[in-house]
């Protein structure tokens, strides 16, 4: 191993982290985990939070109203912890909160913010086993490196 440089430590890595949070113990984890490497690398986290539609909730009277709410009861907690993690470290974010499809959504800000990784938690839902989870799909999209945090 002559005539190498020496070997360096975090220069290289994301510059630009996406992360999906819907409030799931296992999207908790990813957020602190993209929110570490983010603080180690220097790199820009986009926090992405997505309230998915349920087709079922626009059938009842009100049900779509209350989805929607409930979307933004959580997007208004993950901003508040946001507020207060970036009190404590400096890391440069941004929070998006949209509704729709997460795969979709997720995709749309990684492509547009290009991103460098994709961060987001396990599905703990049987039926995901099925069908595939928002974790999979992003997988087999191929686009971005993902990370799937337990």
């Amino acid at each position: 191993m002559t005539g190498e440089g020496p070997f360096e430590y975090g220069v290289d890595g994301p510059k630009v982290i996406v992360a999906g949070v819907d409030g799931s113990e296992t999207s908790l984890h990813a957020a602190a985990y993209a929110w570490g490497l983010a603080r180690r690398s220097g790199a820009r986290l986009v926090i992405v939070h997505v309230a998915p539609i349920a087709a079922l909730s626009t059938l009842t009277a009100g049900g779509a109203a209350v989805m929607r709410e409930a979307g933004e009861a959580v997007a208004g907690d993950l901003r508040r912890e946001l507020e207060r993690a970036a009190e404590r470290a400096d890391v440069r974010y941004e929070f998006v909160a949209e509704q729709g499809d997460p795969f979709s959504v997720i995709s749309r800000v990684a492509d547009a913010s290009r991103a460098d990784a994709v961060i987001v938690g396990a599905s703990a839902q049987a039926g995901h086993r099925l069908v595939g989870s928002v974790a999979v799909k992003l997988v087999r999209t191929g686009r971005w490196p993902v990370t799937v945090v337990p």
